[in-house]
């Protein structure tokens, strides 16, 4: 058993594996068998095809089961087969590492690179660092090192401006390349549109995200037209087992830019386009104190509501950003919080 002094270190792995189940088990198993560790919850995108998987615990035996899971990754996943709509380079995807208790950026860092020398070494797969453990400035964002994807790789493996950090700097074409990495929390998150259509969807991305997009004068002059929010990355995507498009975001600083704030803002831009948001969708988990914001400003036009209730906080708020459309929430398994109360208690 952990207490609250304990040192507790998360990792939230994506795999591009999301169809095969069977596959997705032995992931799990190879997580499970670790002592230490704790699977906290497991989201599986279809459409995506891809999974991602948040287990933490202690920091040694969380590296050991990350490193685990990158090797059954490597024999079960054959990327010269497969396909899906989100950005990816390899089997294993990417591997975070989130300090969470008693543990700093720094440590965390220091770890991400025994991760990636042991990954590099043993499995032979090529590995770059990003966001805390960049080596390199053009590394630090994960969609630098993502641009061109799985189908670009063995071109960009050869750039000698993109040899890996750690491992081969040969093209593994059945296990593509791994990025790990330190780094804060975050938010997965996606929107719910009702329509199909991915061009609406990808414009209302660019308009709130950070990078904002590129657009073309008469002279075919290039210009960056910022997007609302520093602290948010989003594209759009079409999911096929919900038949809608998504405007699906990552949410850097919570603090910054609230959830709340982000599927508002969404809501705004689908109205200008004559659409309407019909929920949205975590993936992964959240601090309780998000949906209690979210809560608090939803109650602020209401009345009768006991704004000093946190459970009717956060009910209001699921409520209101409608996280439950899609699939039951459940808050005992979706707020980090009660996860870790698993590890400490």
């Amino acid at each position: 058993m952990k207490n609250k002094s304990s040192k507790i270190l998360e990792c939230v792995p994506n795999f591009s594996e999301g169809q095969n189940e069977s596959v997705i088990i032995e992931i799990q198993k190879s997580i499970a068998k670790i002592s230490g560790v704790k699977i906290l919850h497991v989201d599986i995108g279809k459409s995506a095809n891809r999974t991602v998987i948040t287990f933490a615990g202690d920091p040694e035996a969380v590296v050991e089961a990350a490193f685990q899971a990158a090797n059954k990754a490597s024999e079960l996943i054959d990327m010269t087969k497969h396909k899906g709509i989100h950005p990816r380079i390899g089997a294993t995807d990417i591997l975070p590492l989130v300090p969470v208790q008693c543990i700093t950026l720094k440590e965390a860092k220091e770890l991400s690179y025994l991760l990636a020398r042991r990954i590099g070494n043993e499995l032979k797969i090529p590995v770059y660092c990003y966001e805390q453990s960049a080596l390199k400035s053009n590394r630090k964002k994960l969609e630098n090192i993502r641009a061109g994807e799985y189908e670009g790789l063995k071109d960009k493996i050869a750039d000698p401006l993109w040899k890996p950090d750690f491992g081969p700097s040969e093209f593994n074409a059945k296990s593509g390349a791994t990025i790990i990495g330190a780094r804060d929390f975050l938010v997965a998150y996606n929107v719910n549109l009702n329509t199909q259509s991915v061009e609406i969807a990808s414009e209302i991305a660019s308009k709130i995200r950070n990078s904002g997009k590129t657009i073309f004068d008469k002279k075919g002059n290039k210009k960056q037209i910022p997007g609302l929010f520093k602290s948010i990355k989003a594209i759009g995507w079409y999911i096929e087992e919900y038949h809608i498009a998504q405007v699906s975001m990552n949410l850097t600083d919570i603090n910054e830019t609230p959830m709340h704030i982000a599927f508002e803002t969404v809501k705004e831009l689908a109205k200008e386009s004559g659409l309407e948001v019909t929920g949205s969708e975590l993936i992964g988990l959240i601090p309780k104190k998000a949906l209690i914001d979210a809560g608090t400003f939803y109650a602020s036009d209401m009345k009768n509501v006991e704004v000093n209730n946190d459970d009717v906080l956060i009910k209001l708020a699921i409520e209101k950003m409608g996280l439950n459309k899609l699939k039951p929430f459940n808050t005992k398994e979706r707020l980090i919080e009660y996860s870790l109360m698993q590890i400490n208690c």
